[in-house]
């Protein structure tokens, strides 16, 4: 998917002679269908063959090259996309969301019809400028676009579809503007999409082994400091959490720490994901039905690490480092058992209670030593941490929480943004006297009610005050809200949530 190139072009769409001219259709208060001006004739006829819309979502394809004396076209296909009547949209993040919908449909239609040169007449939606609706549209074909076809062995009675080679926004005024946010969105789908493949790999296909490759060799293309620890250096500097949960696996562990340092002092945001490759669940074993999608445990550590090369791609004026504790979790001889007493990173002790509450043990280590090394302004941690989160808001919403609430305000900003939201639950002494041991300091387990805060409340034990906000994506890194952009299986969540939010970075958290 990386091999697709979108331009821009002051062309009229009248003369794209490509696979595909796509038109996006709004209908006003009379039921009008609007679109562009050169195709409204063609528009005004086919409201009276009444067989399209304009409604959102609703899809028109004609043939020009069949015939047509209303407007002359030299495409092949021109495909109609109702938008319905954008006025009555909430807000800006709601028409960004419709957009990236309206791509997803446009990548899906290219791949029904084995397109590979596709064409936008880019137009002004609602005070929504051109250079965001172009940014939108292209997420939505890019991430629509997508396809992990790896492992399957190519059918002869089929035509493979060999993906989009070419987008083409045409019409454009403002053409560098435009060309700068398509930018952004290549940048940051391209990111999202490699953090798809890292989850669609199967757990003997991605180890902390290949975690520590790819940060390896992002390191080399794009001139950032990668250190990974080993399992030694590990138990050295008393990494109890991560050592522990891989005792029962024959594959070492990874602390894969990845830098990124603006060439001005700046603030540094430090972020952390988990990096499980796959989790059996350890002695506290899971039950086997849908235990093979535990490969996925490792979404919030791919999404970080994807971010991180948009990161060195835009450079931001803010410092970004990234860790990703990386084991599996598996029941060995030598494994973690109920019972047992660990010491983490700092030294606090941990009653383990139930082995399959691992992550935040990989993830209370990653959090201590990132602060003792780093200083940062802000930790935000992604974690496919508790099956609680998806009892509580389903596959729509990402769970946050955090101690601190301008950062909150700042993230959730960012979600919504990009289409993926984040919903706030609370944390507090009650919530963190469940996590309290009679024989160690604290243990990882709070009980069955508020599973996803008492799991949160684990991680504060770890970071003091510095603010730090947690996102649990159990629900959302895959089966997330079905959309036109987001395939079955792992969606890439939080990758562009990071990016947004490293993007619009604003240190006012002094605030509480």
């Amino acid at each position: 998917m990386k091999s697709t190139q979108v331009v821009v072009s002051k062309n009229d769409p009248i003369n794209y002679s490509g696979d595909l001219l796509v038109c996006l259709i709004t209908v006003n208060e009379k039921e009008d269908l609007k679109g562009v001006n050169l195709l409204q004739p063609l528009l005004n006829k086919v409201k009276t063959l009444e067989e399209f819309k304009g409604k959102k979502g609703e899809l028109l394809q004609l043939y020009p090259s069949f015939g047509n004396d209303i407007v002359r076209l030299k495409c092949k296909r021109l495909l109609f996309i109702g938008l319905g009547k954008i006025n009555e949209l909430e807000d800006a993040d709601h028409l960004r969301e419709l957009l990236r919908e309206t791509g997803g449909l446009i990548a899906q239609q290219c791949k029904k019809n084995h397109t590979e040169n596709v064409c936008i007449s880019l137009q002004q939606y609602a005070g929504l400028k051109r250079e965001s609706v172009a940014e939108c549209l292209t997420e939505g074909v890019l991430l629509g676009n997508y396809n992990f076809s790896k492992y399957k062995k190519d059918d002869p009675d089929k035509n493979p579809y060999p993906a989009l080679k070419t987008l083409v926004f045409v019409k454009s005024s403002k053409t560098a503007a435009v060309k700068k946010s398509i930018e952004r969105a290549v940048n940051c789908s391209f990111s999202v999409n490699d953090a798809r493949d890292m989850a669609n790999e199967p757990g003997n296909g991605w180890t902390p082994s290949h975690f520590a490759r790819y940060a390896k060799r992002l390191a080399k293309n794009y001139s950032l400091k990668c250190r990974v620890l080993n399992k030694k250096e590990m138990v050295e500097i008393g990494m109890g959490g991560l050592v522990a949960v891989n005792k029962g696996s024959k594959e070492p562990p990874k602390l894969i720490v990845l830098e990124y340092k603006p060439e001005v002092k700046a603030d540094t945001i430090l972020l952390v994901g988990k990096g499980l490759t796959f989790d059996s669940g350890g002695i506290s074993l899971k039950p086997a039905a849908g235990m093979m999608d535990m490969k996925y445990d490792m979404c919030g550590g791919a999404a970080v690490l994807a971010a991180m090369e948009t990161v060195a791609r835009e450079k931001p004026q803010v410092g970004v480092v990234a860790i990703i504790p990386s084991t599996d979790n598996l029941s060995g001889s030598d494994a973690l058992k109920p019972g047992d007493v660990i010491t983490h990173y700092g030294g606090i002790t941990s009653e383990i209670e139930n082995t399959d509450a691992e992550g935040r043990l990989i993830l209370a280590d990653s959090l201590a030593y990132g602060i003792e090394k780093y200083k940062p302004s802000c930790i935000v941690d992604l974690a496919t941490l508790t099956g609680a989160v998806i009892i509580a808001l389903g596959h729509h919403y990402t769970g946050i929480l955090s101690n601190s609430d301008p950062l909150v305000k700042q993230l959730t900003d960012a979600g919504s943004a990009c289409g993926e939201p984040l919903w706030r639950l609370p944390l507090g002494k009650e919530y963190s006297k469940q996590i309290e041991s009679r024989i160690a300091d604290i243990k990882n387990t709070g009980g069955r009610h508020a599973g996803s805060i008492t799991a949160a409340a684990y991680l504060q034990k770890f970071v003091g005050d510095v603010p730090w906000a947690h996102l649990d994506i159990a629900g959302t890194a895959w089966d997330f809200t079905e959309k036109s952009y987001i395939p079955k299986g792992p969606s890439g969540i939080g990758v562009r949530t990071l990016i947004e939010f490293i993007r619009s970075w604003k240190n006012n958290l002094s605030k509480k």
